[in-house]
């Protein structure tokens, strides 16, 4: 797998966050999916859309389980009926895989934290892994899905 070491710039964005089980996840997606088409927030080139992963679903508890749902916007979030909140992914020195097929079984996540890490002489930095889902949509045949995979490093 292939691993770069990149600069991921300072991104403002709109929020929907996600406590529970990862079964679940998709309710909370239709949430900020339905903010996004109200908002005509469609050009994926400029609405980029994330993950922020608090949790690893391998090792924790369903009740347990933490992930924001995000759209990268460039001005701040008005109050809304969804919940969409104004949060920001600070500038990161990270190291990114790009993964492609099913999003429920991430192979360069799991490759980054748990082969990578430890063979790179790298240390985790005090945020979140994240994921930009290069591709969206509910046409989007599973082997075809793009994720680029960001570990954030000291």
């Amino acid at each position: 797998m292939n691993v770069e070491i990149v600069t991921f710039p300072e991104t403002k964005v709109a929020a929907i966050e996600h406590a529970g089980s990862p079964t679940l996840e998709y309710e909370t997606v239709r949430k900020l999916i339905a903010w996004k088409l109200e908002n005509r927030l469609l050009d994926p080139l400029i609405y980029r859309n994330y993950g922020i992963h608090y949790t690893n679903p391998r090792n924790t508890p369903p009740s347990k389980h933490r992930v924001d749902f995000c759209l990268s916007l460039g001005e701040d979030v008005r109050e809304n009926p969804y919940g969409i909140v104004g949060k920001i992914i600070p500038s990161l020195r990270c190291a990114r895989a790009r993964d492609i097929g099913s999003r429920s079984e991430n192979k360069a996540a799991v490759y980054l934290y748990e082969t990578w890490l430890s063979q790179s002489g790298e240390s985790p930095a005090d945020f979140p892994m994240f994921f930009h889902y290069v591709n969206v949509g509910s046409n989007l045949r599973q082997e075809d899905m793009i994720t680029d995979v960001y570990l954030p490093l000291k």
